[in-house]
């Protein structure tokens, strides 16, 4: 029986304008390998209406840190009216997507001590109390964290990628910032 721990809740990225949607695929699917998950597609589906495309993508990756702690990110992509459109950008016509985009991250911590064939219903209860309440245990803290900043990042590059098709010079934001803004909201969301 797995113990999920919510780490970061509905962290989300809203666009609308240009985008390249195979650029948001690569830039994801870039961060995801250079932090170690792998890929698994939840759900995929697109559906073309006459104001434009509808795609909707669950990403579901995961990392297994060791036998008992898994780390998974939920990444729910939404495009909503999608149409493709030739913008003169550097003096070059390309060929971009024009809509709606809507990006969500969900971040857990998946813990799995039942199987362990040494832990009594009774030991694992406590155990669970224990970590709940009096006191939680340094690497599952450790492990919290990394999630909490692999999906920091991978926020990061999604939301550079985002801001690099706005017309005006953006001023991207570092890791350590997104690691802060990630931190407070853990902090606020435990006490």
């Amino acid at each position: 029986m797995f113990e999920k721990n919510l780490v970061i809740n509905n962290r989300e990225i809203e666009h609308h304008g240009i985008f390249r949607v195979d650029d948001i695929f690569n830039a994801i699917n870039q961060a995801l390998k250079e932090r170690g998950y792998q890929k698994r597609e939840k759900k995929s589906e697109e559906q073309v209406f006459p104001e434009g495309r509808y795609i909707y993508l669950e990403l579901r990756p995961y990392k297994e840190i060791n036998d008992y702690i898994t780390a998974m990110i939920k990444i729910r992509i939404t495009l909503q009216n999608v149409t493709e459109t030739a913008v003169k950008k550097n003096d070059l016509r390309q060929r971009f997507e024009t809509g709606d985009v809507h990006i969500a991250f969900d971040a857990w911590s998946l813990t799995n001590f039942g199987i362990r064939w040494t832990m009594r219903p009774v030991i694992y209860f406590i155990r669970g109390v224990i970590h709940k309440y009096i006191y939680k245990y340094p690497l599952e803290i450790k492990r919290t964290q990394e999630v909490a900043a692999d999906t920091a990042y991978i926020y990061a590059e999604v939301k550079r990628l985002m801001r690099s098709y706005e017309a005006k010079p953006a001023v991207s934001m570092k890791e350590e910032e997104v690691r802060k803004k990630v931190e407070e909201e853990i902090q606020k969301g435990s006490i």
